[in-house]
């Protein structure tokens, strides 16, 4: 019983961290965001379409779009081969996004 008490007693002292503090990138890049539609519910379902079809520096790519979009026409229409691969994982994180948050 001891070790569990010890557990709860340094659970208990960790400072809570904030919803903020825990959001991904792209949950981050869609609340910043000037679209009227962002909200927490939202750009937490995107987030979470995110994290299943994204690595973590495929997100910090796509999070840039949100704040400015040239830089997603400048990918999409880029010749290299390596931006022709991430533009297809960001297709499919756009469709999974779109099928699970579509309200």
């Amino acid at each position: 019983m001891k070790p569990m008490m010890l557990a709860v007693a340094f659970a208990a002292s960790l400072p809570v961290i904030s919803g903020a503090a825990l959001a991904g990138p792209i949950e981050r890049a869609c609340m910043a965001s000037d679209r009227g539609a962002a909200n927490r519910s939202l750009c937490g379902c995107i987030q979470q379409a995110a994290d299943q079809t994204l690595s973590d520096g495929d997100q910090r790519r796509a999070a840039k779009f949100f704040k400015n979009p040239d830089v997603a026409h400048a990918t999409w229409v880029s010749q290299s081969s390596s931006d022709d691969a991430f533009w297809e994982r960001y297709k499919a994180f756009g469709a999974t996004a779109e099928a699970s948050c579509a309200g």
